[in-house]
């Protein structure tokens, strides 16, 4: 193996390593942030919940280096992921742009947004092929 082959080798194990995250089955416990209690609900009750509300779009990463999602998952640019406060982690959802009716399924692996009003983010892939990225809010149900 050549010089440049093994450096190749070793970034890719770098950038690639902290791809899967372990945990064990969902996290619903109850959490408080800056002073205020949230109850996720359980995977049951989650089954069938339905909201509508307003919808953000959000970026963690910055270049290169990812971000972290509430379950330790790298939030890279190209993810198609969600933040929603009280269903379990992670899940999965069917958001629906209310303007133009467009839907897609997403995954919830993040907790937010805590901006008053405001009941979901989704990162800027699931904005794009909603077709909201330039109205920056929206609204939209789950």
């Amino acid at each position: 193996m050549t010089q440049s082959s093994l450096a190749i080798l070793i970034l890719a194990s770098c950038l690639l390593g902290g791809c899967a995250v372990h945990y064990d089955g969902y996290k619903y416990t109850p959490y408080t942030l800056r002073g205020v209690r949230y109850h996720p609900l359980s995977p049951r009750q989650a089954v069938g919940h339905v909201e509508t509300g307003i919808a953000s779009h959000y970026s963690e990463h910055f270049l290169i280096f990812p971000g972290k999602t509430a379950i330790g998952e790298k939030l890279w640019p190209w993810t198609r992921d969600a933040a929603h406060k009280p269903l379990p982690l992670p899940c999965y959802i069917r958001v629906t742009y209310l303007r133009n009716g467009k839907a897609t399924k997403v995954r919830v692996n993040d907790r937010g947004p805590y901006i008053r009003g405001r009941m979901l983010d989704v990162t800027k892939p699931v904005a794009d092929q909603l077709g909201f990225t330039e109205h920056g809010l929206t609204q939209v149900r789950i």
